[in-house]
């Protein structure tokens, strides 16, 4: 009849600190479970007190609450019968590990502490914790006394160690050691282990699921077994979002897969697999005999009960469901922005609307928002209509929003603030987008505010500053630009506090930033103005991103998206005149995909600009030659450094990108700088003399060639690093996408930008370089 073992992976959207919420859906988690048949209940990372404490790790408080919550769970019928895989921080002998703790009834069998930590990237675990080195070593560890306390239990088995049962064996793993090396279901495997239970904090990136998948199929594909996946989900509290996607893997295939992104609180996966399909699988693989025959033997912690059953039916191989990059940020932000919104008390969202892409794109995302949570609703899910009406202020007799739109204008507050360089244009289609959202919106004038400003300062200095365009000098260009931004920022926030009031409403709105990674990275935006926010949802996404997702949203809700697709990006901050109009990447000097190629190759490959340069010459030789090459890399470099203070003032942004530039928690780079970079430019300037003495001749001829023949409209080429990527993620995916935009996202062309009130440059941009230096 078979070994059947039923796995519950659950997916929490825990909040760090709240262990009282915490405690709840954890118990909620345990009911599915056992509801669903599962002998094996597992839990996400650090579940109990949240996986984004930070430095509250640090506290015993932490150590001592999650015990308490422990205690509870012991107490509560909810667990009994099943064997329970829960997550948090221990001390032993004085030193905090990062634990799996599990318990089966009152009984704590096995504390498994995490042998690998992440300090990658987002992560920083060995700031709180120390890895467990002492590999297949237990130590005995004295149980607190509110535990002994309840279960007259004083002492259970700390280390590395496996879960043996009556009819298997069952092994852990935690997180980031599935992504290492040396992973410890390799060894573990050649032990005898079939199960591998990994409970997971793993956040959301753009693109990055598949990568999940790999590593999971990997180790079932070489080492035969069953793999349970359990992640967080939603918001805990910082810049990260966790997209759930609880996976389980039977050898080489897929057998269950959860909701990538969902407004639950608790989703609870089951999965049944046949053990004996991995005795198999296993014995089918010629070279794992003499492989396992001298494997290293692990301790047991010995459980004497059957977990498996001949009852239940097995779960059949799946098909992997992948949401393209658009979907992705449809429904990522959103759901990160719900959880920030019922969370933080306050009463909806207030955003600077300027009928650009990015302003836009975060009007979208509100958007998608509101639709997400009222088909919640409309499915009767009680808990979701308790928070709405909560969040809306409505009594007992009054009528819920019949829809996202209906909602949108109760919470959300769009605002056009014009000045005299605005055109009639942008005001329109921010009118248009705001009315198909639904969004409360407001069009206001600057003009008086400006003047009341530079007429203080006449009055102080007895000049008046020009535009350039006038005849002005780059300084007081710059600050005349700047007065309009800030003062954008002040407005925002006056509305912000009071437009609830205004309309007969309770609380504050959440004023929302909108610059993109890309801006961020380069510096292109004015200290303290419409980009201070109290958190911006597209932070962490770049430009040529927010294109695509733009024109995905223009064709599924919102079409006047496609007037602003096609405007010329621009933040309006100039007088417009026949002779100029200002652009963004006139400005910068470098295009948006240009931007996202240089950001990764900063970020996520660690270049310096001497590398950066090496990498570049091969990426961009059909666009341009060397030289026009190291004078890109070395205005960005400049700019960059001289902007990279902006960087600690940044609005607390959700993470979606690789090569964020974000230095509270992502970036670790100073902001004090040489902009002259003298070294670094200096070996390029010898690369490129080599180039021209002769060891780079022929490139360098092949590349002119190129140059002057890009008119042929038969040349194509990847043009940035973004592309590529895009590319290679629809080729490596296991299945194909089962959503019926898949081939319109794949012969997507980036359009276009449209204006944006935000960028600037900063009070510090007199250092920057001759703009003449940049165009070529």
């Amino acid at each position: 009849m078979g070994r059947k073992l039923t796995i519950a992976c659950c997916a929490l959207n825990q909040w760090s600190m709240d262990f009282k919420g915490n405690l709840e859906r954890i118990l909620k988690s345990c009911a599915k479970a056992k509801e669903g048949g599962a002998a094996y209940r597992l839990g996400p990372e650090l579940e109990i007190p949240g996986y984004g404490c930070g430095d509250h790790f640090l506290e015993n408080d932490t150590v001592t609450h999650s015990w308490e919550v422990i205690a509870e769970l012991i107490k509560s019928s909810d667990t009994e019968g099943l064997i329970c895989d829960f997550g948090m921080p221990v001390l032993h002998h004085g030193v905090r590990y990062n634990c799996r703790v599990i318990i089966h009834n009152t009984n704590i069998v096995l504390i498994r502490p995490k042998t690998f930590l992440a300090m990658d990237g987002n992560y920083r675990e060995q700031r709180w914790f120390t890895p467990w080195t002492k590999t297949r070593t237990t130590e005995e560890f004295i149980l607190p006394s509110i535990i002994t306390d309840i279960t007259g239990q004083v002492t259970t088995v700390i280390g590395d160690a496996v879960l043996s049962t009556l009819d298997t064996l069952i092994g852990i793993e935690i997180c980031e050691e599935l992504f290492t090396g040396q992973s410890p279901h390799i060894p573990m495997s050649l032990h005898g282990v079939e199960v591998f239970m990994n409970g997971s904090g793993s956040h959301f990136e753009l693109r990055k699921l598949y990568k999940r998948v790999n590593v999971i199929q990997s180790a079932t594909a070489k080492c035969g077994g069953v793999y349970a996946y359990a992640n967080l989900l939603g918001c805990d509290g910082d810049r990260l979002y966790f997209d759930g996607c609880c996976l389980v893997s039977l050898n080489d295939t897929f057998i269950a897969q959860g909701s990538q992104f969902t407004l639950d609180d608790v989703e609870v996966t089951i999965a049944t697999a046949d053990l004996d399909d991995v005795v198999s699988f296993r014995g089918s693989i010629g070279s794992r005999g003499p492989q396992a025959s001298k494997a290293a033997p692990y301790p047991h912690c010995h459980l004497p009960i059957s977990v498996c059953t001949s009852n239940h039916a097995i779960s059949r191989p799946i098909r992997l469901q992948y949401f393209m990059p658009e979907e992705e940020i449809m429904f990522g932000p959103a759901c990160w922005l719900w959880d920030y919104l019922r969370r933080s008390g306050m009463a909806g969202f207030f955003l600077p609307l300027s009928g650009g892409i990015d302003s836009s794109s975060t009007a979208c995302l509100v958007g998608s928002m509101c639709d997400l949570v009222m088909d919640k609703c409309h499915k009767g899910d009680g808990r979701m209509i308790e928070e709405v009406r909560t969040l809306l202020y409505l009594k007992e007799n009054d009528p819920m929003p019949s829809n996202g739109k209906e909602m949108a204008n109760m919470i959300f507050t769009t605002c056009y603030m014009s000045s005299s360089n605005s055109s009639q244009e942008t005001r329109g289609r921010a009118q248009k987008l705001a009315e198909q959202i639904g969004s409360n919106h407001i069009v206001l004038s600057i003009d008086d505010i400006v003047k009341a400003h530079l007429s203080v300062f006449e009055g102080v200095t007895g000049v008046v500053p020009r535009y350039k365009v006038y005849g002005g000098t780059h300084a007081e260009n710059i600050a005349l630009q700047n007065v309009q931004a800030r003062n954008r920022m002040v407005m925002s926030y006056l509305f912000s506090q009071l437009v609830s009031w205004t309309r007969g409403k309770d609380g504050n709105l959440l004023v929302l930033g909108s610059a993109n990674v890309d801006e961020s990275l380069f510096g292109y935006f004015t200290k303290y103005d419409c980009s201070s926010a109290d958190i911006n949802p597209i932070g962490g996404i770049s430009k040529t991103d927010l294109r695509g997702f733009c024109k995905f949203m223009s064709y599924q809700k919102y079409p006047a998206l496609k007037e602003i697709l096609e405007a010329p990006p621009t933040a309006e901050l100039e007088p417009i005149t026949e002779q100029h109009n200002q652009t963004d990447e006139e400005d910068m000097g470098l295009t948006y995909d240009e931007l996202s190629d240089i950001g990764r190759l900063r970020k996520s490959q660690q270049c310096g600009p001497y590398s950066m340069f090496i990498k570049l010459l091969d990426l961009w030789k059909r666009k341009y030659p060397p030289q026009e090459i190291a004078d890109k890399v070395k205005r960005f470099f400049r700019v960059y450094s001289i902007n990279r203070h902006k960087m600690t003032i940044i609005t607390p942004s959700y993470h979606a990108e690789s090569y964020s530039p974000d230095d509270n928690r992502y970036d670790l780079r100073q902001f004090l700088y040489n902009t002259k970079w003298e070294w670094q430019f200096s070996a390029i300037d010898r690369e490129l003399l080599k180039m021209k003495d002769g060891e780079g001749e022929k490139a360098t001829e092949s590349n002119e060639k190129f140059v002057t023949s890009q008119d042929d409209p038969s040349t194509k080429f990847h043009t940035s690093i973004s592309e590529v990527n895009n590319s290679t993620n629809h080729s490596i995916h296991f299945t194909e996408s089962p959503h019926p935009t898949t081939e319109f996202h794949t012969s997507m062309a980036p359009p276009g930008g449209a204006s944006t009130y935000k960028r600037s440059h900063d009070v510090s941009s007199h250092l920057l370089p001759d703009p003449k230096r940049s165009h070529h």
